[in-house]
């Protein structure tokens, strides 16, 4: 591994027309799995000017059934929750509205031949929703064993969206990007060597007295949020480099559903298999197996048995079993690879049941509404509170150690 380096990573915020997506596409699955803990929802959203678009397969108590037809009030709910998802987020704008915006639902039954080789049935098991590889990763940068460049991104933006709901910062639209660049030295980051902030505005901060306020306003989160002493004389701002930005979010540019994925994990520190998370059930591995190697690999840096962890796992549709298990400690492990990869696999029988699809959602939890939280300032690196983010607990340390003992 190098150990002096500059290393860059971004995130994107609530409002930016792709996130505006995402969780549109995970409040639906929220609302499916209220009714019907076994639903299968695989939503997408298209967000455009006064427009919100979805597509995709569902099944579930309550809402549609395997014959096609919707239950009696279930449309006007789907509709309901997408506009006070945009409602949520901030968006009354003339080009976007939460009120007035128009929507389609093109949502329609799961097919049989995906169903057959996800549902159980006889001897069979539950199998996986679509062949892949997924990643998990966990490193020591920062409290909430994260990649620091993405943690501190994700964080500038939750402020500006904390400030802007509360009255803080009422110039603030909900649109906004961020992106941070760090100088590691002996692979710790010491200091901020650039920042790159574009946020939505109302009009006329774009120039004098308001554009100064604006980006002094901006310059001061950034600093706070930022560990003391990492931002300096020498750290170069970007702050709405372009000038103007007025007009944002999907007035702005069509956002869609799944196409944050590099945000939505390590911000590019760690591999990623390439399938997006939200508008997934649990059933769905590119989500579910993600959150597990998330959880084990957090654990393991968690453990002290490495200061940076991948791992990856691979499923076939219909399969229940992983088809492999790999485990990389990047030169920093104090126990070897191979030992590690079977005291994971030890403690997730053990813990979780296993990691076939059917283990990994009991054994996290997963089939609860708990997913519109989550797409928007990434899934990984948040607090667990209840039902909310359990594979962000560190409650697998004590077995790790003692299946390696």
């Amino acid at each position: 591994m190098r150990s002096d380096y500059v290393f860059t990573s971004e995130s994107v915020s609530e409002g930016h027309p792709d996130k505006v997506s995402d969780q549109i596409s995970d409040a639906i699955v929220d609302l499916f799995l209220s009714r019907d803990p076994e639903a299968r929802v695989a939503c997408e959203t298209l967000t455009t000017t006064q427009r919100v678009v979805l597509a995709g397969e569902v099944r579930g108590k309550g809402m549609i059934d395997r014959n096609g037809h919707w239950e009696e009030g279930a449309q006007e709910e789907i509709q309901r929750v997408v506009r006070e998802t945009v409602h949520r987020i901030g968006y009354e704008q003339d080009g976007f509205h939460w009120k007035d915006l128009t929507f389609e639902n093109h949502l329609h039954p799961q097919s049989a031949d995906i169903a057959q080789g996800v549902d159980s049935a006889g001897n069979k098991d539950e199998g996986a929703g679509d062949q892949g590889i997924m990643f998990g990763f966990a490193c020591d940068e920062t409290p909430d064993l994260m990649p620091a460049t993405l943690d501190y991104s994700h964080k500038i933006l939750q402020r500006l969206a904390d400030d802007r709901k509360s009255g803080e910062a009422p110039f603030l639209e909900p649109d906004a990007k961020s992106q941070v660049t760090l100088r590691f030295r002996n692979g710790v980051p010491v200091a901020a060597t650039a920042v790159v902030v574009s946020t939505q505005h109302k009009p006329g901060y774009h120039e004098g007295e308001k554009e100064a306020q604006l980006k002094d306003y901006v310059k001061r989160v950034v600093t706070e949020i930022l560990p003391e002493g990492f931002v300096t004389g020498e750290t170069v701002f970007h702050i709405n480099p372009t000038g103007k930005f007025e007009i944002g979010g999907p007035d702005g540019d069509a956002g869609l559903t799944g196409r944050k994925i590099i945000v939505d994990t390590y911000g590019g520190a760690a591999p990623h298999g390439g399938g997006a998370f939200s508008g997934k059930d649990p059933t769905k591995v590119d989500r579910s197996a993600a959150y597990v190697t998330r959880y084990l690999a957090k654990n393991v840096v968690a453990a002290g048995l490495a200061k940076r962890c991948t791992i990856q796992v691979s499923y076939a549709i219909g399969v229940s079993e992983p088809l492999s298990l790999y485990v990389n400690l990047h030169d920093t492990g104090t126990v070897s690879e191979e030992a590690l990869e079977a005291a994971i696999t030890k403690v997730a029988k053990a813990r979780l049941g296993g990691l076939t699809p059917r283990g990994i959602r009991v054994g996290l939890g997963l089939n609860k509404p708990i997913y519109a939280c989550t797409a928007a300032y990434g899934h990984f690196g948040r607090q667990p509170s209840g039902d909310l983010f359990p594979w962000e607990r560190t409650d697998l340390v004590d077995d790790l150690k003692a299946a390696l003992a």
